[in-house]
């Protein structure tokens, strides 16, 4: 009998469909692995903005866990939106029960549209408990900012945040540089095992449709590792896959805002 590769999200739900546990499940779809999630918050969103978040109870969201883990297992998992202490203390004590590895972070904090997605006094709890779990954490611009208190603007800056994120107790960090106000998007790679830093080159497409590109990226990574890759190509297949989705999104009108990238390109390519 043949078998899947499991690839799991942990994360917000967004009803317009470009982000989220959306994005993740057609991002695990599209990169060859069978998805699962665990929702941890509904968000009413579109392309414009989040105009309501309603938090999922947190003993659903553990037997959301139970239910997956106990039965079909993950391959790897990658987490996005945790709005609260409470909710990230259970996710890490349930990824602890059942001894998941594997893990990308995706510190979710600002929607695109700049909407805040996370209670301040989460962040702490997510620099406790669940960054040093994960194998790999993807925070952009604002987000490193966030967790390390000081401003990163320069490739430099970047270098620095990606070695001290790492002394928070993850494996590896992926620094995103879409934030630069460079005419490229390069992001910075840390691999903390080698203590070597990447730079992997990013074209900036001139496009709205960039909404969910970070849950994106994530989930790419968190498939191409449930397959057995290790973690520099997978990191590099998911980032060309990511600008493929860019390129190819950016043809199409979605909504009045930022519309979501084409997680199916190699499927049905823009006519």
């Amino acid at each position: 009998m043949k078998t899947y590769w499991r690839a799991l999200t942990i994360a917000g739900s967004d009803s317009g469909g470009g982000a989220g546990i959306q994005a993740d499940l057609k991002t695990f779809a599209a990169n060859g692995c069978y998805g699962m999630s665990v929702i941890t918050a509904l968000t009413a969103q579109n392309t414009r903005g989040v105009s309501g978040i309603h938090p999922v109870p947190i003993e659903f969201v553990a037997q959301q866990l139970d239910a997956v883990l106990s039965d079909i297992g993950a391959d790897a998992v990658k987490i996005g939106m945790l709005y609260s202490p409470e909710l990230i203390e259970t996710v890490a004590r349930k990824l602890g029960e059942y001894r998941v590895e594997r893990i990308v972070l995706d510190p979710v904090m600002v929607a695109q549209s700049g909407d805040k997605l996370v209670r301040g006094e989460a962040i702490e709890a997510l620099k406790e408990r669940v960054i040093p779990m994960a194998e790999l954490i993807t925070p952009n611009l604002p987000e490193a900012t966030v967790l390390l208190g000081q401003n990163i603007g320069t490739w430099t800056e970047m270098e620095g945040a990606a070695r001290a994120l790492a002394r928070l107790g993850c494996r590896n960090v992926l620094v995103k540089g879409g934030h630069l106000e460079t005419a490229d998007s390069d992001d910075c790679l840390y691999l903390g095992p080698e203590r070597r830093i990447v730079r992997l080159a990013g074209e900036r497409v001139a496009t709205r449709n960039n909404h969910g590109t970070g849950c994106t990226l994530s989930a790419a990574i968190a498939a191409r590792l449930a397959q057995g890759e290790a973690l520099e190509p997978a990191v590099r297949h998911a980032k060309e896959y990511v600008a493929q989705a860019i390129r190819a999104g950016a043809v199409y009108r979605l909504g009045h805002g930022h519309g979501p990238v084409h997680h199916f390109w190699r499927y049905w390519p823009p006519a």
